[in-house]
């Protein structure tokens, strides 16, 4: 099989080649970041569902004017997304 150019302009001599990626191409960059900021947020996400599966009754205390808890660390959540999403729209930009 003779060697023909892929769509990157790489060199792909058939199928031994064929999933082999340039770590540092700038077109894989984005997913990767992508991953990250989801496995940051998956991982907050998931930290707030093992303190409610733990202890409840911490999520329960109103600390702050009578807003329990659970709300201010769901407001937390929800914020956290957002920023991540800010850290990717900015990394993307440049």
């Amino acid at each position: 099989m003779a060697p023909t150019k892929t769509r990157r302009g790489g060199i792909r001599d058939g199928m031994s080649q064929e999933n082999q990626h340039d770590p540092h191409d700038p077109a894989l960059t984005p997913s990767r970041l992508g991953l990250g900021l989801f496995a940051a947020y998956v991982a907050l996400y998931g930290g707030f569902m093992v303190l409610v599966l733990v202890r409840p009754d911490l999520l329960a205390m109103r600390p702050f004017g009578g807003v329990n808890l659970a709300i201010i660390a769901g407001l937390g959540l929800i914020g956290a997304a957002v920023a991540l999403s800010a850290v990717y729209m900015i990394a993307r930009s440049e």
